[in-house]
C-alpha cells in the first residue's frame, strides 16, 4: 500500500511557517469506529479499504492585524484538478452565539510561492453566479468567497480584517467536485489562541464515495513556531477532538505522552515535546479541533489535519 504526503510553504512579508516535508510509508489500520492508534497493525491496512476523503477543511480563529491574521495553508494531491470554495465568514456568526464576529472579513488565496491567485472582499462582487450555484454561497453579502479549480499543489487562504479589524472569523475550503482523484489531503491554519470564545477550532467533514474512514493526524504547534519568526507563540498548546455533537473523542496535551511511536512512524512528530497531536481513524461525519492555551495562556499556534490515506 502506499500513500504520500506533498509538502508546501509560502512566503509573504512578515508572515512565513516552517512546513515539513516527507515522503510516508503508511501503517494503518482501524475498527469500525472511532479508534485510536494503539491497535494498529501493518497487516490490518487492507482490511478498512475504501478510504474516505475531506470535504470541507475550516477553522475558526480570533483574527487580528499583522501576524495575527488568520492564515489557512492546504493541499490537493492527486493527478486531476480539484473545483473547490473557498470563505471566509464573520458576520453571520453572531446567529451563533459569537459576539465578537469579525464583521467584514477579506480573503486572499496565494499559490505554494506566494502569488496572489484571487482575492475577494464582498462575495456578490464578482462571481455571484458561481457561488449560488454551489449551494454555499454565504449568508452575510459583507463574508468572502472564492470559487477556482485548482492543479495539485500548495495554497494559502488569508483571512484579514478590513481596514485592520480584528473579531473572530471562519475560513474555510469546500470540495465541489469529490469524483475526481484529487483531494483535500492537509489543512493548517495559523492564528491568534486566546480564552473563551477565542479558543482556535479547526473543522473537519469526512466522507465521499468510499464509504470507509479517514486515517487523520491532528497536531496543535506553538513553541516551534517561535524558528519560524513568529513572535508571541503559544508555549504549550493543547488539543481537544471532538465530533459533531461535542462529544470529546481524543485530547492531549503534550504529544509525547501516549502515541510517539506512531506519529513518528508517520514522521509528523512536532519538533517540540509541548505540542500536542493525536492520531484518530475516523468514520464519515463532522468533528473538531479545539486548540487552547494551558493554564488559560494565550498566543498565536497552527492547528492542523493531516489525511493519512
Amino acid at each position: 500500500m502506499k500513500a504520500f504526503r506533498r509538502s508546501f510553504c509560502f512566503s509573504l512579508p512578515r508572515l512565513s511557517l516552517l512546513w515539513f516535508c516527507h515522503r510516508l510509508g503508511i501503517v494503518i489500520a482501524a475498527a469500525t469506529g472511532i479508534l485510536g492508534a494503539a491497535s494498529f497493525s501493518p497487516f490490518q491496512a487492507q482490511e478498512f479499504k475504501p478510504f474516505d476523503q475531506f470535504l470541507n477543511i475550516s477553522t475558526r480563529v480570533l483574527v487580528g492585524s499583522g501576524d495575527n491574521v488568520a492564515i489557512a495553508g492546504f493541499v490537493v494531491t492527486g493527478s486531476n484538478p480539484k473545483r473547490v470554495i473557498i470563505r471566509a465568514i464573520g458576520p453571520s456568526l453572531r446567529s451563533a452565539g459569537i459576539s465578537n464576529a469579525l464583521q467584514d472579513p477579506m480573503l486572499e488565496l496565494h499559490d505554494r510561492s506566494g502569488a496572489l491567485i484571487a482575492n475577494n472582499d464582498n462575495w456578490k462582487d464578482a462571481q455571484e453566479v458561481e457561488i449560488r450555484a454551489s449551494g454555499l454561497a454565504p449568508v452575510d453579502d459583507r463574508e468572502s468567497a472564492i470559487v477556482r479549480t485548482l492543479s495539485p499543489g500548495a495554497y494559502t487562504a488569508i483571512m484579514r480584517g478590513k481596514a485592520g479589524a480584528s473579531g473572530i472569523g471562519l475560513v474555510e475550503g469546500y470540495d465541489l467536485d469529490s469524483s475526481t482523484d484529487s483531494i483535500f489531503a492537509n489543512i493548517s491554519t495559523r492564528g491568534f489562541v486566546g480564552t473563551g470564545d477565542n479558543a482556535m477550532i479547526g473543522g473537519l467533514i469526512v466522507g465521499g464515495n468510499g464509504g470507509g474512514v479517514n486515517v487523520v493526524i491532528a497536531r496543535a504547534l506553538g513553541p516551534s513556531l517561535s524558528n519560524a519568526g513568529v513572535q508571541h507563540a503559544l508555549q504549550d498548546p493543547t488539543i481537544e477532538l471532538r465530533d459533531e455533537n461535542g462529544v470529546l473523542i481524543d485530547s492531549n496535551d503534550n504529544w509525547k505522552d501516549r502515541q510517539q511511536a506512531v506519529i513518528e512512524r508517520e514522521n509528523l512528530g512536532p519538533a517540540d515535546d509541548r505540542e500536542s497531536a493525536l492520531l484518530d481513524v475516523l468514520p464519515a461525519g463532522a468533528y473538531t479541533a479545539i486548540v487552547r492555551g494551558k493554564n488559560d495562556a494565550t498566543g498565536v499556534a497552527l492547528v492542523e489535519f493531516y489525511d493519512i490515506r
